[in-house]
C-alpha cells in the first residue's frame, strides 16, 4: 500500500503528436493490492478531489485508467480522470471498514467529485445511558460527549436494528422510551407480553440483575467472547432446525447469524483516522516487521504460501502464491490438481502439494524461498514439517497461519504467536493467505464449472445450471447423488421437493 505521506504520482499519457487524443493517466496495477480498501485521488495542487472504496482495490482503480473507460465516461468522470496527478491507497480488513473510512475521509476533505456523504448522513451507533438504573439501547448517528456509552459506528443499519431487537428480547431489556420505568408507565406498555420484557417498572427485576444482563449485551456489541458464543449457539439452533426440516426457521436463524457476523467485523471498532496521520503498510515495512516477529536472520523477501480447496474431498486442488519484496509475483503462482486417489483430507492434500513443489525445486537445484507459509494451524504445519523432513530440505523457515484468530504456528513451539492486528508483518501474512485462498478457490470453481457442463445432470429436463451446481456442491459427485433415496435427497437439499428428487434419481438410474 502506498505511504500516505508520499502519494504515488501518475504520469501523463497524452500523445504529443495527437493533442486531441487523450488516453488518460498511466497506472501500474501491480503496485496496488487486491485487498479491500479506500483510494484517494489528488490533483496537481495536492488537493483531495475524490475518495472511493473498493472490495478489490486493484480492479477498481484499474477501471479508471483504461482508454475505453475514458472514452465511454461522461464529462464529469473524464474531468476527474484527467485531473488525477497522484493517488493513495489504504488497505483495510473488510468492506465494512472501507465504508467507514471512506465516509470519514469524504466528510473531512469534501472532495469536489464526491456527491454522496457530503451532507450530514452518518452511520448508526448504539448507545445507552449508564447513569440510568435501567438503561435501554438507543440509536444515534452522532457520537456526542454527553456521558452515554457508544458502540459503533455500524455500516449495515438494517442488520443492526434487527440484532438490537433480538438482543432486547433475548436478554429481556426494556425498550420503552421513558427515562426511568415506573409502575404508572406499565398501563401503556405491552412489552412484557409481546417481547418478554423483564418489567423493571414493576420491580420484577433488581438493578443489579438488570445490569448483569446489560453487561452481556455490551460484550456482544464490543465483539468480545460473548459474541462468538452467541453466534455459535445460533448456528447450532440453525442446524437443528434444518435437521427437523423446519427450513423457514433455519433461514431466519441463518439471516440472524449473518447479521451478527456482519456487525462484528473489525470495522465496528473503527478508530478516527485521517489521510495525513493514518499509518500505512508499505512492502518494506511489512517485510521488516515480519522478520523481527519471526526472529529471522534474513528478511523474507521471497515468500511462498499454500492453500487447499475442495468439497468433501472432491475436485481437491492446491495453490501456491509467491510474494517478492512484499508484493505479489503473479508470474510465479502455481496451482495443483490433487493426484493421489488415497488422499482423503486437507492434510494429505497439503502434503502432496508441498512434496511436488519442493521435490521439483530440489531436483532442479533452484533457489528455495526465504519463508514458507501454510494456511492452517498446528495440523497443517505438522504436515509441512513431515514433508520437509522426508525431502531432507535445507533449513527453511516454515510457519502456519490459522485464520480464525490469526495465530502464527511455528515448529517446535506449543503456543502460537499472536501479533497485533495492526502489525505490518501480520498484514503481509494475511495478504499472502488471502491471495492463496482466492487463487485456490478460483481453480476449484473452474473445475467445478467444467464438471457441471459435462455432467449427466445437465441432460435432465427441468434441472437448471444453478440446481446442478448446488447438487454437486452438496454431494460432491453424481455417484453420491445416485446412492441417496428420494426422501434423503429432498431432506438434505433445501428447496428440492420429493417429486423433483424422484425425477433426478429415476433419470440417473436409467442412464
Amino acid at each position: 500500500m502506498s505511504d500516505p505521506s508520499e502519494p504515488v504520482s501518475v504520469p501523463s499519457n497524452r500523445d504529443a503528436t495527437a493533442p486531441n487524443k487523450v488516453r488518460g493517466p498511466i497506472f501500474h496495477s501491480q503496485d496496488v493490492s487486491r485487498s479491500p480498501g479506500v483510494y484517494i485521488f489528488r490533483n496537481k495542487a495536492g488537493e483531495v478531489i475524490y475518495v472511493g472504496k473498493a472490495k478489490n482495490l486493484r480492479n477498481r482503480m484499474r477501471s479508471y485508467f483504461t482508454a475505453s473507460t475514458l472514452q465511454k465516461s461522461d464529462a464529469r468522470r473524464r474531468a476527474l480522470i484527467n485531473s488525477i496527478c497522484s493517488y493513495q491507497t489504504f488497505e483495510v480488513a473488510s468492506e465494512n471498514e472501507a465504508l467507514l473510512l471512506e465516509a470519514r475521509f469524504i466528510k473531512q476533505y469534501h472532495p469536489r467529485y464526491n456527491v454522496v456523504w457530503r451532507d450530514d448522513k452518518r452511520y448508526l451507533h448504539v448507545c445507552l445511558d449508564p447513569n440510568q438504573d435501567f438503561p435501554r439501547l438507543e440509536f444515534a448517528r452522532l457520537r456526542r460527549d454527553d456521558g452515554r456509552l457508544y458502540f459503533g459506528p455500524f455500516p449495515q443499519s438494517r442488520a443492526l436494528r434487527e440484532i438490537v431487537r433480538m438482543l432486547e428480547i433475548r436478554y429481556h431489556l426494556r425498550s420503552c422510551q421513558v427515562a426511568e420505568p415506573v409502575p404508572e408507565t406499565k398501563k401503556h406498555c405491552m412489552e412484557h407480553v409481546i417481547r418478554d420484557c423483564s418489567s423493571p417498572c414493576t420491580g420484577e427485576i433488581s438493578v443489579e440483575d438488570y445490569r448483569l444482563r446489560l453487561e452481556q449485551v455490551m460484550q456482544i456489541l464490543r465483539g468480545e467472547s460473548a459474541a462468538a458464543e452467541l453466534a455459535k449457539e445460533i448456528q447450532q439452533q440453525m442446524q437443528e432446525a434444518a435437521a427437523k426440516l423446519d427450513f423457514e426457521e433455519a433461514a431466519r436463524l441463518r439471516d440472524m447469524l449473518e447479521n451478527i457476523k456482519t456487525l462484528l467485523e473489525p470495522g465496528r471498532r473503527f478508530v478516527n483516522q485521517t489521510i495525513s496521520n493514518r499509518s500505512s503498510l508499505d512492502n518494506r515495512e511489512g517485510v521488516k516487521s515480519l522478520q523481527e516477529a519471526l526472529d529471522m536472520q534474513v528478511p523474507p523477501l521471497h515468500i511462498e504460501c499454500f492453500d487447499i480447496s475442495n468439497i468433501s474431498g472432491v475436485l481437491a486442488v492446491g495453490s501456491m502464491v509467491c510474494f517478492r519484496n512484499g508484493r505479489p509475483a503473479t508470474g510465479e503462482y502455481r496451482r495443483y490438481r490433487i493426484r493421489d486417489s488415497e488422499a482423503t483430507d486437507d492434510l494429505a492434500f497439503m502434503r502432496e502439494v508441498l512434496r511436488r513443489r519442493y521435490a521439483g525445486l530440489l531436483r532442479n537445484k533452484l533457489k528455495l524461498p526465504d519463508l514458507v507459509v501454510v494456511d492452517g494451524g498446528a495440523g497443517q504445519l505438522a504436515a509441512a514439517v513431515q514433508v520437509f523432513n522426508e525431502l531432507d530440505m535445507p533449513p527453511t523457515p516454515l510457519i502456519g497461519l490459522a485464520e480464525k484468530q490469526e495465530q502464527i504456528y511455528l515448529p517446535g513451539l506449543v503456543q502460537p504467536l499472536c501479533l497485533s492486528h495492526q502489525n505490518p508483518g501480520l498484514k503481509l501474512l494475511q495478504a499472502l493467505r488471502d491471495e492463496a485462498h482466492r487463487f485456490a478457490n478460483t481453480y476449484h470453481r473452474e473445475l467445478r464449472n467444467k464438471k457441471i457442463s459435462n455432467s449427466i445432470l445437465a441432460d435432465i429436463p427441468g434441472i437448471g445450471a444453478k440446481r446442478q451446481e448446488a447438487l454437486l456442491q452438496k454431494f460432491g459427485s453424481v455417484k453420491r447423488i445416485s446412492q441417496k433415496s428420494a426422501e434423503e435427497l429432498a431432506a438434505e437439499m433445501p428447496g428440492l421437493g420429493l417429486k423433483t428428487a424422484t425425477k433426478i434419481l429415476e433419470y440417473l438410474r436409467k442412464h
